[in-house]
């Protein structure tokens, strides 16, 4: 029994000295921590996996248990350029220092749902980071797109305005919009980017083209997606500041985040308010907020962030056309946007390879635009007051499993409550929508060599319309490697559809105004794109050619009868947009950059 004994103890402590503890902490250019960036181990000589990981908001990334030997790291974080580098775990701590990226090798996320570098997402993203929208200062989010390439951008009169986006020949309401990991947008797509403020945010990442199989209804031309900066300094870090112009405007913000410990947290406001130009022009937009993060171990960690937003907009009406008045503005006539953002997500790193994250989400929408007496010395003015009081809330579910180097898996489950009234208080009844959606998803992403293959395929039930689906296959080819003045050649293709529900109020319309259409469908999108990227002086320029081929059926139309004045909204023809997207961008000098564009579009 003795013999036994010792030979149990000699085991244990062979056992102890060949495992090994291996800290990693990721920093930027300037030595600050990075938060959040995906860590993934594996044995220098094999493809596999040893553990993937992100780092804390202390910027560390913990393995424990690993073998004693040589192993391979790469990085990936949002916005740099992707790491990689080998060591042995043999030292107390490694410190690997991203860069910043050129922007064909700038990671992102919102392509893919997981860290990928652009050129090989297999997609047209564009990206905005934290620095370059601090440096940009805008009110809104529709300040910040108008400047990405292949975004048009219409906003209707004054600042606050209805702010609408168009991309690739679609309509207004074929984007999603995606704050904090929560859908924004109303069901059925329409939203205004002019009552978005971007204060706090830490990245804005536009992805062209159809992304319905990631991101399901409303996803038929762009995904448009914010993340809110999360605290990474131990000492306390206040921000805080005030401006001002003529025309009564005035803006003015604050914020206090930072890092102890397992816990990061930011807490955020701002206030802005112009009296415009004319009779009833002013704008105010009030915004409160939070991210606050708590890592309990190496593997779990647990992160809610909550938003809300209150603009209040004058609406003096269309009565001046380039200096010539048409009617006198509208004195009375004003609308109110309330907006209320949650959400809880659990991320746990576990087992070998594999990245769960559980979200549950509530987003709820509150519109008015109200006109109560009219204006008889204005043509067709009468009182009115409308409203939109919309939630969404649901639950969501994405795996990730890393089984290669070359190789990766995500699925996903989704569950989404709509739930709405819409429609004029002074004209009642309003209209009442509920609509119930379940959906599951799955992608593969390979690199086998030069080429990257990227399919996926979305399957949605819906309580409304019931049950659809929707592939999309990306490929990129590394066709030239290059040289120091052409730095790579690529080639890309890509074939989509995608999808985007009724809104509300067309599903549900009814009488006495309307005519119910229960067999109304959603609208569809069949997309293919094919293009080019070419590298330049290494990589700091890069030269990019799409072009993109859409065509658009089952739109919604209401049609209205001439004499009873009752109509009904139905699917309509076709519709077809095809054209071209250049780009040219590049790093002048270390804090000087060039973004040009130019977007030729031909609509059928």
């Amino acid at each position: 029994m003795r013999f036994f004994r010792i030979l149990t103890s000699v085991i244990c402590l062979l056992a102890a000295a060949s495992a090994a503890e291996i800290k990693i902490k990721v920093v930027d250019p300037q030595s600050a921590v990075v938060a959040g960036a995906q860590v993934v181990l594996t044995l220098k000589d094999s493809a596999t996996p040893v553990a993937v990981a992100l780092t804390s908001s202390e910027g560390l990334a913990l393995f424990q248990n690993v073998a004693a030997g040589s192993y391979h790291v790469q990085v990936l974080a949002q916005g740099f350029a992707p790491a990689a580098t080998d060591l042995t775990a043999d030292a107390e701590i490694f410190t690997i220092a991203l860069r910043l990226a050129a922007a064909a090798e700038t990671v992102v996320v919102t392509a893919t749902r997981t860290p990928v570098p652009t050129e090989a997402a297999g997609a047209d993203v564009e990206t905005l980071s934290g620095a370059q929208l601090q440096t940009m200062q805008p009110i809104a989010s529709d300040d910040a797109l108008r400047f990405l390439p292949g975004a048009v951008i219409n906003t209707a009169g004054q600042r606050g305005g209805l702010s609408s986006l168009f991309v690739r020949g679609g309509d207004s309401t074929y984007n999603k919009v995606i704050v904090d990991g929560v859908t924004v947008n109303e069901p059925g797509g329409a939203f205004d980017f002019g009552t978005l403020p971007l204060t706090e945010a830490d990245r804005l990442e536009f992805v062209r083209g159809a992304q319905s199989t990631l991101y399901g209804s409303d996803a038929m031309t762009s995904v448009v997606q914010v993340w809110t900066r999360q605290g990474t300094t131990q000492t306390p870090e206040l921000r805080f500041g005030a401006d001002g112009g003529n025309l009564g405007t005035a803006n003015g913000y604050a914020s206090l985040a930072g890092a102890h410990g397992r816990f990061d947290y930011n807490v955020f406001a701002d206030q802005f308010n112009t009296d415009g130009q004319g009779v009833n022009d002013s704008y105010s937009d009030s915004l409160q907020g939070g991210n606050l993060g708590v890592a309990f171990n190496d593997k779990v960690a647990l992160r809610v962030r909550v938003r809300h937003s209150n603009s209040h907009t004058g609406l003096p009406g269309e009565w001046n056309f380039n200096g010539d008045p048409l009617e006198p503005p509208e004195p009375n006539e004003w609308s109110q946007l309330n907006d209320l953002i949650g959400s809880v997500e659990l991320t746990i790193a576990a087992p070998s390879g594999w990245q769960h994250r559980f979200t549950g989400f509530e987003y709820n929408y509150r519109y008015n635009d109200v006109n109560l007496y009219g204006d008889p010395a204005r043509v067709d003015d009468f009182a009115a007051h409308g409203y939109d009081d919309i939630n969404r809330a649901g639950f969501e579910y994405q795996g990730d499993y890393i089984e290669r180097r070359w190789a990766r898996t995500t699925v996903g489950y989704r569950f989404e409550d709509e739930n709405g009234f819409v429609g004029d208080l002074t004209f009642p009844p309003l209209t009442h929508g509920l609509r119930l959606n379940d959906d599951v998803y799955g992608q593969q992403q390979l690199t086998l060599g030069r080429l990257s293959v990227i399919g996926g395929a979305r399957f949605v039930h819906n309580g409304a319309f019931g049950n659809t689906g929707v592939p999309r296959v990306a490929l990129t080819l590394l066709a030239l490697r290059g040289g120091e003045v052409f730095s790579g050649t690529r080639l890309r293709f890509s074939y989509a559809t995608g999808f985007k529900e009724p809104r509300l109020e067309e599903t549900f319309a009814g009488p006495p105004y309307s005519i119910p259409n229960p067999a109304l469908k959603p609208e569809r999108n069949r997309a293919f794109e094919a293009g080019l990227l070419q590298n330049l002086f290494g990589n700091k320029y890069s030269f990019t050619a799409t072009y993109f081929n859409n065509l658009y059926y089952d739109r919604i139309d209401y049609a209205t009868n001439p004499v009873t004045f009752i109509g009904q909204y139905v699917n309509v023809d076709k519709s077809f947009a095809q054209g071209a997207e250049i780009e040219l961008q590049g790093k002048i000098l270390p804090r000087l950059f060039l973004n040009s564009a130019y977007t030729y579009l031909s609509l059928i």
